[in-house]
C-alpha cells in the first residue's frame, strides 16, 4: 500500500486543512533514508504546497521557528499554514506533513546578472536579521559549526590514496585521473593551507539556509524574491551559506569560475553585512577545493569492481575541462582578498 499516494494524502491529510475536495498532484518523491514527498494542491483557485518532511517534530519546530523569524523580519518566505485545529503540521502513520502557499514565479537564473545580485543581496539581509535568532521551546537546536580544515585535510589524503591506486590499476580512468591530478592536488593543498589558518572566533554567525541555490530562490510575477525549502537550515557560519551559493553557479559552463561576478556579488553583500578576513578565508578555501574531482575519484576506487567505468570516465572528463579555470580563479581571488585586507596568506 502506497501511504504517500495522492489518494491517501487526499483522504487522510487534506481534511485537516478543510480541503478534502481539493485537486492534488504528487510532483516529487524521494524514497531514500531521508524520505520526502511534495504535492501541489489546488483548492478554491489557490495553489498550495504540501510536503512530507523527513525529520522529526523537534527539527520541524526549528524549521518553523526559522521561517517565522525571517518572515517577521521582512524576508519573503512561504509561511507554514495552520490546520483547522491550529496545529502547524499533520501527523499520520508516524509521518509529518506541512502546508505552505505555492509561490508562483521563476527560479533564479544563474545566467541573469540581476537575479544573482538580487539573490546575494537577499542572503545578506537574511543573515543580518537573523544574527540573534533563537528557536521556540521544544525545537532541536540545530548548530553546524564545522571545522572545514579537518574535512579538507582528510579529503587531501584521500586524493593521495587515489593516486596510489591509479598507479596500481593503470586503467583508462586512472590514466585520465593522473593527467589532471597535479592541478587538482594543488587546489586541494591551497584549500587545506588557507583553511588551517582560519580563526573561527572571527567568523560571522547567523541562521543559515544551507541550500541557497537557484531552485530555492523564486522571483514572483512582480519580481519580488522569495526563499523556499528550509529543510537544511541551521545556525552556522555565514561564509558557509555564501560559499554554497557561489559554488553552485561557478561550476556551470556558462558562468564558469567568473571572478568578476563573484566580486560584484560580495561587494553588494557587504553593503548590508560586512565580512571579516576569516570569512573570506573560509570562502576561498571552500571554493578552491576540487570537490568533484575528489568525489568522483573516491567513489570510483571504492567501487572499481562493480561500477560503470565509462560513466565515471565521462564524469571525470566533464569536470576536468574546467579545473584550470578554477585554479586561475583561486589565484586571482586570493590576490583580491590580500589587497582588500592588506595582508598575505601564510
Amino acid at each position: 500500500m502506497d501511504l504517500l499516494s495522492e489518494e491517501n494524502v487526499k483522504k487522510y491529510i487534506l481534511p485537516h486543512y478543510d480541503m478534502a475536495d481539493a485537486d492534488i498532484i504528487r510532483i516529487k518523491f524521494k524514497n531514500t533514508d531521508k524520505q520526502r514527498a511534495v504535492y501541489k494542491v489546488n483548492y478554491s483557485n489557490k495553489n498550495y504546497c504540501l510536503k512530507k518532511v523527513y525529520f522529526d517534530e523537534s527539527n520541524l519546530l526549528f524549521v518553523y521557528s526559522a521561517i517565522e523569524w525571517l518572515s517577521r523580519n521582512g524576508i519573503r518566505v512561504p509561511r507554514i499554514l495552520p490546520t483547522i485545529r491550529k496545529n502547524r503540521f499533520v501527523k499520520y502513520k508516524g509521518m509529518l506533513f506541512i502546508m505552505t502557499p505555492w509561490i508562483i514565479g521563476v527560479k533564479c537564473s544563474y545566467d541573469d546578472s540581476l537575479h544573482l545580485l538580487y539573490a546575494i543581496s537577499n542572503l545578506s539581509k537574511m543573515h543580518l536579521v537573523s544574527k540573534n535568532f533563537f528557536p521556540i521551546d521544544g525545537s532541536k537546536l540545530r548548530v553546524n559549526f564545522e571545522n572545514i580544515y579537518i574535512s579538507f585535510q582528510k579529503h587531501l589524503n584521500q586524493l593521495l590514496n587515489c593516486s596510489n591506486l591509479a598507479f596500481k590499476y593503470k586503467d583508462k580512468f586512472s590514466t585520465l585521473f593522473l593527467r589532471y591530478f597535479e592541478i587538482n592536488f594543488m587546489l586541494a593543498k591551497i584549500s587545506a593551507r588557507i583553511s588551517s589558518n582560519i580563526n573561527y572566533k572571527n567568523l560571522s554567525v547567523s541562521l543559515c539556509h544551507l541550500d541557497y541555490v537557484n531552485k530555492n530562490i523564486i522571483f514572483d510575477e512582480e519580481n519580488n524574491i522569495w526563499v523556499i525549502d528550509f529543510d537544511k537550515c541551521s545556525i552556522d557560519y555565514c561564509a558557509h551559506d555564501i560559499s554554497y551559493f557561489f559554488r553552485r553557479f561557478l561550476k556551470r559552463n556558462s558562468t564558469n569560475w567568473r571572478l568578476d561576478t563573484t566580486i560584484s556579488c560580495l561587494e553588494l553583500y557587504e553593503k548590508t553585512f560586512p565580512l571579516t578576513l576569516d570569512d573570506y578565508k573560509y570562502i576561498i578555501s571552500y571554493l578552491s577545493f576540487p570537490q568533484k574531482f575528489w568525489k568522483i575519484s573516491r567513489d570510483y576506487y571504492n567501487n572499481i569492481l562493480k561500477c560503470n567505468h565509462n560513466s565515471f570516465i565521462y564524469l571525470l572528463k566533464k569536470y576536468s575541462s574546467s579545473c584550470q579555470n578554477q585554479l586561475k580563479f583561486t589565484i586571482e581571488f586570493g590576490k583580491y582578498i590580500e589587497k582588500k585586507f592588506d595582508t598575505t596568506f601564510q
